[in-house]
């Protein structure tokens, strides 16, 4: 059983290492997800594998236990709000411009991606746009997907999803013409799987290696950090976002008491933020 001695060592550890801040009540969470990690490490105590993960100048524990704690919830089209919102405000707008000759890309930054999909719903988001509307092409967009975690990462890289992932969220019409089955796995088609691009990313470090950016998802993991972490990241935010750039948060996620840098903007009982 953990102490309390030991829980908040390890959480002073996890969120100098990747922002995620544990209050006293997940001291359970905490046990119940490194009690494996601790027994396969060969440590009788979490204060030892906590040792263990200090000493380790690979970092490869460190990086095991961040994996360990985080949170990969996710499911196709998500609240779908964000996502009508894009089809009929942001892509009608941009499909202008690229026809005005105004513009040439779209840039979109989908943080904390987990296994993929959110950016491929973005994906498939657009190409059902581009089936209404001949001005807007594939070339037209960039998706980038990131997350922290390399595991979830190769598994969106990969595309592959069971019958349950496949369902959560997806209708019939975009498995079949999105997906190709193979007994109980669903791989998604290369049509969608080269609009996005996946790359490790932690938080805490800069971004600004990845340029501006149009529209930007940072949606389910505010709520994970601190009041300083979160103010921090929405800063940072503001400033790679292009001029007039697009937010979109999770549903029972605010910008209110964190920032002044957006305006808060309403569309099909949807809510979303672009920055002044």
């Amino acid at each position: 059983m953990i102490t309390l001695e030991e829980f908040r060592l390890i959480r002073d550890y996890v969120e100098k290492h990747c922002g995620i801040h544990l209050s006293d009540d997940k001291t359970y969470l905490v046990e119940t997800r490194l009690t494996t990690m601790m027994f396969e490490q060969g440590c009788k105590t979490f204060g030892e594998l906590y040792n263990l993960a200090v000493l380790d100048k690979t970092h490869t524990l460190r990086d095991k236990i961040i994996e360990a704690i985080t949170t990969n919830e996710t499911f196709w089209f998500r609240d779908l709000h964000p996502f009508t919102i894009f089809a009929e405000v942001m892509l009608k707008q941009y499909a202008d411009e690229i026809a005005a000759g105004k513009r040439s890309k779209i840039r979109i930054w989908c943080s904390a991606c987990s296994t993929g999909q959110e950016p491929y719903s973005l994906a498939m988001t657009f190409l059902e746009a581009a089936r209404r509307t001949p001005k807007l092409k594939p070339e037209h967009i960039e998706i980038l997907a990131t997350d922290i975690s390399s595991t979830v990462l190769f598994l969106g890289k990969l595309g592959r999803y069971d019958n349950l992932a496949i369902t959560r969220g997806l209708s019939e019409e975009f498995r079949k013409r999105y997906f190709v089955q193979n007994n109980k796995i669903w791989t998604i088609c290369d049509e969608v799987k080269k609009m996005v691009r996946f790359q490790k990313l932690n938080l805490q470090e800069s971004f600004n290696h990845l340029g501006k950016q149009d529209v930007i998802f940072c949606r389910n993991i505010l709520i994970y950090f601190s009041l300083e972490f979160k103010q921090d990241i929405l800063k940072r935010i503001a400033a790679l976002l292009r001029p007039r750039g697009y937010l979109f948060l999770g549903a029972s996620e605010s910008i209110i008491m964190y920032t002044q840098e957006y305006e808060m903007l309403r569309h099909a009982m949807g809510l979303y933020y672009q920055v002044k």
